[in-house]
Formats: C-alpha cells, sequence, structure tokens
C-alpha cells in the first residue's frame, strides 16, 4: 500500500517531496503537446509495476520535466514524487530534453507558438499556407537546414530577415511542382536560390522551356548537377546559349 501522505509544501531544491494533491500542478506555456502513444506505454507500464520516478517542477509548480508521468499517475491515483527547482522555466525544459527523441521539431514549433512567439507564429502559418515540413520551411526562409540552424530553432531564437523573398520562393516551387515533383529536394531548392541571384536567369522564361519538356527535369545528387541540367532546359532552342552555372 502507498504511503499517500503528502509532503510540506516547503519551496526548497534538491529535497523530493511526495503527494496526491494534483491539482498544485500545472503545464508550463510553452510545452509541447502530450503524446497519446507514450501516454499509453506509460499507463501500461505503470499499471503493471509504480517504479519509483520523480518529476521536476519550478516553484509555482509549473512542470519542467514529467508531464506525461504526471499525467498517468494522476489518472491511475499514485503518489506523485517531485523536486522543487527555483527559476527554471521552458528553456531548461529544452534542455532536459535536447537529447530525447521525443523532442521534434514540431515539438519545438508548437511550443514557442504557444507562448506566442511572433517570428515561430509567421514561421508556422508560412509551412501551412505552402504545405511544407519544418526542415523545408527553414531552407526556403534562412537558406540553410545547419545543424546550427536547427539548434537555433530549437532555441527560441528563430528570425527571418526577409518573408518576401521565402514568399515569392515558395510561390514558384509550387509553379514547377506539377511538373517536376522533386521541388521540395534540399540541392533543387539551393539551386533556385542560387538562380534567383542570377541577372542572366529569367524564371519565366525557364518554366515555358520546363514545359516543353517537362521530363528533362531530373532528380540530382548536389547543387551544381540541378543547375547544368537547368541550364540545358533553359538553352533550349535558344540561339544565343546562356551559362548559368558561373
Amino acid at each position: 500500500m502507498f504511503n499517500t501522505q503528502t509532503a510540506p509544501m516547503v519551496k526548497s531544491s534538491n529535497q523530493v517531496h511526495t503527494t496526491t494533491d494534483y491539482f498544485l500542478f500545472k503545464s508550463i506555456d510553452g510545452n509541447r503537446n502530450k503524446n497519446l502513444l507514450h501516454l499509453n506505454r506509460l499507463r501500461k507500464s505503470m499499471e503493471e509495476n509504480y517504479l519509483f520516478t520523480v518529476i521536476i517542477v519550478n516553484e509555482n509548480y509549473e512542470i519542467i520535466d514529467g508531464q506525461h508521468r504526471f499525467e498517468i499517475i494522476q489518472e491511475l491515483g499514485l503518489p506523485l514524487n517531485y523536486i522543487i527547482c527555483k527559476g527554471y522555466g521552458l528553456n531548461e525544459v529544452h534542455i532536459l530534453n535536447q537529447n530525447s527523441k521525443n523532442w521534434t521539431a514540431e515539438d519545438y514549433l508548437r511550443g514557442y507558438c504557444d507562448l506566442g512567439m511572433p517570428e515561430y507564429l509567421k514561421f508556422e502559418k508560412f509551412c501551412k499556407r505552402h504545405n511544407l515540413k519544418i526542415s523545408v520551411g527553414m531552407l526556403i526562409l534562412n537558406n540553410n537546414t545547419s545543424k546550427n540552424q536547427i539548434d537555433v530553432f530549437n532555441r527560441g531564437e528563430l528570425l527571418v530577415k526577409d518573408y518576401q523573398k521565402g514568399e515569392k520562393l515558395a510561390h514558384l516551387l509550387k509553379l514547377i511542382e506539377p511538373i517536376y515533383s522533386g521541388v521540395k529536394r534540399q540541392s533543387f531548392i539551393l539551386a533556385m536560390i542560387k538562380l534567383q541571384k542570377n541577372p542572366k536567369f529569367e524564371f519565366v522564361e525557364f518554366l515555358s522551356k520546363l514545359t516543353l519538356q517537362p521530363a528533362s527535369l531530373r532528380d540530382c545528387v548536389n547543387v551544381e548537377q540541378y543547375i547544368a541540367i537547368i541550364e540545358e532546359i533553359y538553352n533550349y532552342r535558344r540561339r544565343e546559349k546562356i551559362n548559368l552555372r558561373y
């Protein structure tokens, strides 16, 4: 039989308290959505064998680590063990979960959107409007998906300098997509970004030539190969050939 006596509400760190007064605890704003698969697995495990576990909360009893465990412990009426860490917030939530496979880019995006962070709200709207995965959205808007860029995104420091350029590129990709399904491949997007900076490249002419020979555009392994193929398409029936590679 579990001892469900409520421990004194002492606001100190590194001391394990036990309680069944679940109403004291709450989710922190910006924390990820609940994972139903994870909840189901935890429920089955705790029903079979409730091993000792603790959740971490801050001085406001916002759950920093252990949201899913808290949900199942409350549902099953089990004693809740917890530690209070003063000053902890959403940043600590992310740090504690950085090495966990459960935290996805979608979790970070949803969390920052829940906090009302403007850049993330605009980014989410952009991805939904153009039906883009987060990685593709970052590539179009910030021209890279490097680990550094992903870390910046996860830390809540996303900053897009020019949404208009991103909107333009996303629109151009949509025009190509009925002809070539690989428009969201990283190498192709980077090739299009590079070509947009080339004063010799006219998108309307390229799209017109591509429409005449749709099978000519195929998947490539890198940016250079894409630009070489696009150059061939661009020069179709052209008297004066244009070099787009240099």
